[in-house]
């Protein structure tokens, strides 16, 4: 299972982590991916999601359908 966030499509970034001595040896950043059981009053049903927390914070605010929306996806999309 890939580390992505099926919403926001945030995905592990490569760097460098340079020492004092600039010695140079690859580094992964990964996304802060969670599993989460979202309520959708809508269709009065819950549903199962890998997202990030950055995008948890902005479906609580605006809710699940209304930020699918605007990010041009489908509940189908993420589950």
């Amino acid at each position: 299972m890939a580390r992505r966030c099926k919403i926001s499509g945030k995905r592990p970034l490569s760097g460098n982590n340079v020492s004092h001595a600039n010695n140079k040896t690859k580094k992964w950043q990964k996304p802060n991916i969670h599993k989460k059981r979202i309520y959708i009053p809508e269709l009065d049903r819950t549903v199962t999601v890998r997202l990030s927390t950055r995008a948890l914070r902005s479906v609580t605010r605006v809710g699940l359908l209304t930020y699918l929306r605007k990010q041009g996806l489908a509940l189908k999309d993420v589950m």
